[in-house]
């Protein structure tokens, strides 16, 4: 079956949401796990509903505007969190590790290819998720150009445990996943970890594709999906 992994986007102490990956448009989260945007809240409440392990990612550190890591640390101690901190080399990455159980490695803000090598070369696999960030059919980073298929070469070397998908373009759209995505990655299927715009119409489909785990915000916290698809 597959799991849900709840998502949570943080800025200024507080859960935000938005579309697309437009960060200054975002809003504070309205959620049918709590009252307000406190995510500590919404962490208690997915957790005594089932969930297992929550994604933040905390916008004011990807955006270098700040940070959330004390309200990251309280959070960890209820869910396990999978951390995108804007991990930009192996020195943050190593900063990062006492504030959740495993973080991202994002295609987004990391510096170089060479400095995803040198985290998986140095850090057990278990603590490391690799996400690549699609946006408009094309990996998404601040500091370095690769096709999609350059990529995947890389990905063979480098043998993650767990790859996000994450297409940035259907982020909060509830428009559905890019299936095309899906079949481009078909051989690291065991590997993915699928998020952006999947609705509850797709959870089937997805799991019977084989996926074993979705990152869900939109559709979770509007109710649209809950932790065990009823």
């Amino acid at each position: 079956m597959l799991e849900i992994i709840p998502v949570l986007d943080l800025m200024n102490s507080m859960a935000v949401s938005g579309m697309s990956g437009n960060r200054e448009t975002y809003t504070s989260l309205s959620s049918v796990f709590a009252s307000n945007s406190d995510p500590f809240s919404i962490a208690n409440n997915l957790k005594l509903n089932g969930a297992k392990e929550i994604y933040i990612a905390d916008l004011d550190l990807i955006e270098k505007k700040g940070h959330n890591l004390d309200k990251i640390k309280m959070i960890n101690t209820i869910l396990p969190i999978i951390l995108d901190s804007g991990i930009r080399d192996i020195k943050s990455f190593e900063f990062f590790l006492e504030y959740a159980y495993k973080l991202i490695v994002a295609t987004e803000t990391i510096e170089s290819i060479e400095e995803i090598y040198k985290i998986f070369d140095k850090f057990p696999k278990e603590r490391i998720i690799l996400s690549l960030d699609i946006k408009d059919n094309k990996i998404y980073s601040n500091n370095f150009d690769i096709s999609l298929n350059d990529f995947k070469k890389e990905l063979l070397n480098i043998n993650p445990n767990e790859i996000i998908l994450l297409d940035i373009s259907k982020v909060g759209t509830n428009s559905g996943f890019n299936l095309k995505l899906i079949a481009e990655f078909s051989e690291f299927k065991d590997k993915l970890i699928l998020g952006g715009g999947i609705t509850k119409g797709e959870i089937v489909n997805l799991s019977n594709l084989g996926i074993k785990k979705a990152l869900v915000g939109s559709a979770l916290h509007n109710g649209e999906i809950n932790l065990g698809f009823r």
